[in-house]
């Protein structure tokens, strides 16, 4: 099979949907499948002049016997090849529909939403990572059900983390730093605990939104919690594992997951999760491995941590219950075998 993975640059970013992409187009060429990535130059997805240029020039260099995989977060570059699409039996690899995306302008929103709901029904195929984003493209973007395949991110084996094995409860939060990750509710929500004993780290990238990122570091410094929250950038690799070895509790204050990687992540290592049930957000969460509480609804949330920062011996029973549900979750050979049959059906 030869296909081409069109996508915004820069592909070797530390977000959740690339490490998805990136998991699969490695899957893929193991198995001996040829695939390409191209990236594309500009803004995405409220994509300018350069964006718009990256895309048609892109299209174009993808041969006929490639097939054509669009991430959609790219998508909205391709609008006016509409027809162009449907003839190329394009996929969608959608994580969630970007008008979802959060900070930006009404008009903004708005113009995006249209896109979507003209370019969606033009793909051949589109695969999601959860059942959630697919119902929702179903219902609102008037995509035909048969035109969606789920197949929902894999995880890799871990050893169960040891926690902080000190006072201090230890708090994870893994997003990018944009609205749509809720970091700013997740800091007013442990403002209100200032009688107890914890510690925020935050992972994700500043550049996406440095404007978000830098009123993000400003709130934690209103609210009296800055030496509290550490705002650790990108981390990968050994560092990453070493937050999650030292992790008694993960949180993330979503306002829409297409899936949750990260939450799988933390599940998969036994870590108990407080999380907004923003889109698919809480869906692996069952009521003895986490907490799942109303997006926006930072005084639930509050009450949710309080709870598990003061409960030692809930956090280990929920420790537990979090390791069985992680050890249920597929791993990415399954799942790359799961896209290909997509892409070949």
């Amino acid at each position: 099979m030869h296909a081409a993975l069109i996508v915004p640059a820069p592909f070797d970013a530390v977000t959740g949907g690339y490490g998805y992409d990136r998991r699969i187009v490695a899957g893929l060429r193991e198995a001996g499948h040829s695939i390409d990535v191209l990236e594309l130059a500009g803004r995405h997805p409220s994509v300018d002049e350069a964006a718009r240029d990256a895309a048609c020039a892109a299209w174009d260099s993808v041969p006929e016997s490639s097939r054509p995989i669009i991430d959609g977060l790219a998508l909205p570059a391709f609008a006016g090849l509409d027809d162009a699409l449907a003839a190329r039996s394009t996929v969608g690899l959608i994580h969630h529909p970007t008008s979802l995306e959060g900070g930006f302008s009404e008009a903004a929103r708005a113009t995006l939403l249209a896109l979507e709901q003209r370019l969606f029904p033009r793909l051949t195929r589109i695969i999601v990572t959860s059942a959630t984003t697919a119902d929702h493209l179903a219902a609102d973007y008037r995509v035909n059900r048969d035109r969606i395949r789920v197949i929902v991110p894999g995880t890799d084996d871990a050893l169960p983390s040891t926690g902080s094995h000190g006072p201090t409860c230890c708090i994870l939060s893994i997003g990018t730093l944009i609205p749509r990750k809720g970091h700013d509710l997740l800091l007013r929500a442990v403002a209100r605990l200032f009688d107890l004993d914890w510690h925020v780290t935050i992972v994700g990238s500043p550049e996406r939104d440095p404007v978000h990122a830098h009123a993000l570091a400003a709130l934690a410094e209103e609210l009296g919690i800055a030496r509290r929250v550490r705002f650790a950038g990108e981390v990968t690799g050994d560092s990453l594992e070493a937050l999650w070895r030292e992790a008694d509790l993960f949180a993330l204050a979503t306002h829409w997951e297409g899936y949750g990687m990260a939450i799988a992540e933390a599940l998969k290592r036994g870590v108990p999760v407080v999380v907004a049930d923003g889109g698919a957000a809480g869906h692996l969460v069952t009521p003895e491995a986490g907490v799942v509480c109303p997006v926006g609804d930072q005084v639930n949330l509050s009450k949710a941590l309080r709870r598990m920062i003061f409960g030692n011996d809930l956090r280990r029973r929920m420790a537990e219950a979090a390791w069985q549900v992680g050890q249920t979750l597929p791993g990415w050979q399954t799942q790359v075998r799961e896209f290909v049959q997509a892409l070949t059906d």
